[in-house]
């Protein structure tokens, strides 16, 4: 397969099917803000989640689970305005889903409507089904998410990696198959073994994207603010650093606070 990078003026959800076949990795970024994603967009990001991470990363609650649906739909709309070349991808919360594809609906046709943004994710396979199916047939492109799936971290009991014994590694197979054949457009792969990863990827014809999930998937997705070093107490195996904000941060505002208790801010050239 060619790797020959073609250049996007939009990315779209066939544009993702183009990249898989042409094997052209796809990489994808939270955010959760307008000013963030409009750095993110500028960079090049090929899709920028609106993750219920939010409610940890923004909101500073220990799972993703206390975030509503109307605190998702204020942030996707902030990043939504900032956009001129990512595909929003928006995380429907915990609770507008599952068991009720009705809801399910209604939940989707809110977050298109009310933000902007282009597509919504949900996790889980076949226990999810009717409400993928529900939400497709109103023309909202779905991304899956299988692995391990945050929302239900009091069923798992842990944020360890998933899939590791067969009959658990086989059901997130067929999962993927399943989620493809309902017509998601992707999905996402978060903490799961390598050579699984690799597996699933190569079954199916719409891109995996992952996390913890190894080099063999189609693309990769990073919290922003992980990646960034502002939550420097998260040290997965999966995560790369690629600054170290929350010491850059700090020591930005300790001179601040130190030249304003100096008097030395602001200088002559500082005032009108």
């Amino acid at each position: 397969m060619s790797t020959a990078k073609k250049e996007y003026k939009r990315i779209t959800t066939k544009t993702l099917v183009e990249m898989k076949k042409h094997g052209e990795k796809i990489a994808m970024l939270t955010a959760y803000d307008y000013t963030m994603a409009k750095i993110v967009d500028h960079a090049g990001i090929d899709i920028i989640l609106v993750g219920d991470s939010a409610s940890n990363v923004m909101a500073g609650h220990e799972t993703t689970l206390p975030i509503t649906l109307d605190q998702m739909i204020y942030h996707a709309s902030s990043v939504v305005r900032a956009i001129e070349r990512a595909l929003v991808v928006v995380d429907l919360p915990f609770g507008t889903y599952q068991g009720n594809s009705r809801q399910a609906l209604d939940s989707a046709i809110r977050i298109m409507k009310e933000s902007g943004g282009h597509s919504v994710k949900l996790e889980g396979g076949a226990e999810i089904s009717e409400s993928v199916t529900r939400i497709l047939s109103a023309g909202i492109p779905v991304m899956g998410h299988l692995g391990l799936t945050p929302q239900s971290i009091y069923k798992f009991g842990t944020y360890s990696v998933r899939a590791r014994k067969e009959e658990e590694a086989n059901k997130l197979k067929a999962d993927a198959i399943l989620l493809e054949e309902l017509g998601c457009f992707a999905i996402v792969l978060e903490k799961v073994p390598a050579k699984l990863a690799r597996e699933v990827a190569e079954s199916i014809t719409i891109p995996v994207i992952g996390i913890g999930a190894g080099d063999g998937v189609d693309g990769q997705v990073l919290v922003t603010h992980d990646m960034l070093g502002m939550t420097h107490e998260f040290s997965p195996r999966f995560l790369r650093r690629y600054l170290d904000l929350y010491t850059e941060m700090g020591d930005a505002f300790k001179n601040y606070i130190l030249d304003v208790k100096s008097r030395d801010f602001p200088n002559k050239e500082e005032q009108y």
